[in-house]
């Protein structure tokens, strides 16, 4: 084995040894490369600013990436940072402004605190909507127009979509193109006699001067090459402020047997959204980038237009075509997108692992062989993009997700999407999901999911507090197939499950489930559902008393805050 050593405040041009570091990761890399056998950088305590994505491919393989004294208790704090301090003052206004050059964020971080873009709830005055946008007959005093960037909340009910405007003049708002035109094509339905063509005005307007309020920030990119952050601090604040540029920290492709242990990843942007291009939701981590559009027709008398191939969210560690890569006890905190994503590959491994105050998702796998989630903490995700789950997967096989405690998200808690089959989600805390939008659940599965020597299992889960109307705790849907959803609770759920969904469910068992209301259909269970030995317990305590030992199960493996 073979040891480097990584500090901030390193020199590249020493042998990398515990008493004169390297400086920089990308040197760590590189010495690494030029070791036959396994090697271990070890990242000192501080900030280690990345000013360009991490890469790591084949030549990359059997390096372990660890926090300084990983797993003792001299551990160190070792973050990596996709973020530039940078220097300004506060003005006669109250509002602290800093020229930044020609970089583009959407996020702001003060004092190590993630801070919310400034916005306003709507258009204001009698709206409509144009050919090339919308209409106000309210003033607009909006100071850099063509920074300014609409959320449409609820779209469709489980849809959030951003688009960006590209001028105003004289309440005539022209969107940019060809997001809008996109959204307008994507984004039509009926439902029992409410007809919606196109997107509707939006629930909110971000990004501009004019809109700050205390502890709020906008980037005014009116003048090109000299664009100003300017942030509003709270009473008493000096502020830190560190500006995310990095939409991606680390990127593994195809490498074999590489693990971080103990890093914090950090500070992080994904400019998609406010661009040209925009931000063309669908559900959970897909968006729309161009392409074919189709049409479902969910019940008789309803319909809606969507996409058929999908983008997914990127992620700010990314993992592609690999092999055995493992994070353990890392932080994945302030990213601008998803936190972890993987796609294809096999023997994926996240365990004891927190996402916190992340855009997206949590994590997120596509193609997986063998993934293994187990004993992470996710909290405070979707925090941009509302429709994005807590945890997500998709045409994925035997994969676990498993001791997992998810709370306080958007929309759904844990997704699986088809797969190829041996899904296991088992022994999850899932409490207050569905926060925002509608048409979800704790726990989400959709469409066919292996056969019936290999098919879902949706077991041992406590699943809590699932808000906002229309939704299910536990929740199968779109066509389901070879699911036995077995001994879960369900407690303070709009709907605590459904059995009657279209595409009809098929080969699905629920079996010795625990809930405080029947699930919808239970009394008419259709024919591709098996019901039985399921218990409702209408009163709390009893509830309680009665899954005592399925809750006591079910959660982290190591408590943590």
């Amino acid at each position: 084995m073979t040891d480097f050593h990584v500090s901030p405040s390193g020199d590249d041009a020493t042998p990398g040894t515990a008493e004169r570091p390297f400086a920089t990761l990308a040197r760590a890399r590189q010495a690494a490369r030029e070791v036959d056998g396994d090697v271990t950088v070890h990242l000192r305590a501080g900030t280690h600013v990345l000013t360009e994505p991490l890469d790591l491919t084949e030549e990359d393989s059997r390096v372990v990436y660890q926090a300084f004294g990983y797993g003792t208790a001299a551990q160190e704090e070792a973050v990596v940072s996709g973020g530039r301090e940078v220097a300004g003052r506060r003005g006669p206004d109250g509002v602290w402004r800093a020229e930044v050059g020609d970089l583009v964020t959407r996020h702001l971080v003060v004092d190590g605190r993630r801070v919310e873009r400034a916005g306003v709830d709507g258009l204001p005055g009698t709206v409509r909507r144009t050919a090339t946008g919308y209409a106000t007959d309210a003033p607009l005093d909006w100071r850099s127009p063509a920074g300014v960037e609409f959320v449409h909340r609820g779209v469709y009910p489980w849809t959030e979509a951003r688009t960006a405007v590209a001028s105003v003049h004289d309440g005539e708002i022209t969107m940019a193109q060809p997001a809008f035109g996109w959204a307008v094509d994507v984004y039509n339905s009926e439902w029992f006699g409410q007809v919606m063509s196109g997107p509707p005005a939006p629930t909110r307007v971000e990004n501009d001067p004019a809109f700050l309020t205390e502890g709020t920030f906008a980037l005014d990119r009116s003048r090109p090459g000299g664009h100003v952050v300017h942030y509003l601090p709270r009473p008493g604040e000096e502020p830190r402020v560190v500006v995310p540029a990095l939409e991606v920290l680390v990127r593994a492709t195809g490498v074999r047997d590489v693990a971080f242990r103990g890093v914090v990843f950090a500070d992080t942007t994904w400019l998609r959204p406010g661009g040209d291009r925009g931000f063309l939701h669908y559900h959970s981590n897909g968006y729309y980038d161009g392409g074919r559009i189709g049409r479902v027709e969910p019940a008789e008398g309803a319909w809606l237009t969507v996409p058929e191939e999908q983008e997914q969210i990127p992620a700010g560690v990314q993992v592609d075509g690999s092999t055995g890569v493992r994070f353990e006890g890392c932080r994945f905190t302030r990213l601008g997108a998803a936190g972890l994503g993987a796609t294809g590959g096999a023997d994926l491994v996240v365990r004891g692992c927190d996402f916190d105050t992340l855009a997206a998702s949590a994590i997120s796998v596509t193609g997986t062989n063998g993934a293994v989630i187990e004993d992470n903490l996710v909290a405070d995700v979707g925090l941009d993009h509302s429709g994005s789950a807590g945890i997500t997967f998709h045409d994925t096989a035997d994969c676990a997700v498993a001791h997992n405690h998810v709370r306080d998200v958007p929309h759904n808690g844990i997704v699986a999407h088809p797969s190829r089959g041996g899904t296991r989600i088992t022994r999850n805390l899932v409490t207050g999901t569905m926060g925002v939008l509608a048409d979800g659940g704790g726990i989400y599965l959709s469409g066919a999911q292996g056969t019936s020597e290999h098919g879902a299992v949706i077991s041992g889960n406590v699943i809590e507090d699932t808000r906002t109307p229309y939704n299910f705790g536990l929740y199968t849907d779109y066509g389901a197939t070879w699911v036995t959803v077995e001994g879960n609770v369900v407690a303070r759920a709009d709907n605590t499950a459904v059995l009657h969904v279209h595409p009809p469910l098929e080969h699905v068992v629920y079996r010795g489930n625990f809930w405080d209301a029947d699930p919808v259909g239970s009394d008419a269970v259709p024919d591709g559902v098996t019901y039985e030995g399921n218990t409702t317990i209408a009163d709390p305590a009893g509830l309680d008393t009665a899954t005592a030992g399925i809750r006591a199960a079910a959660g982290l493996l190591t408590r943590r805050a």
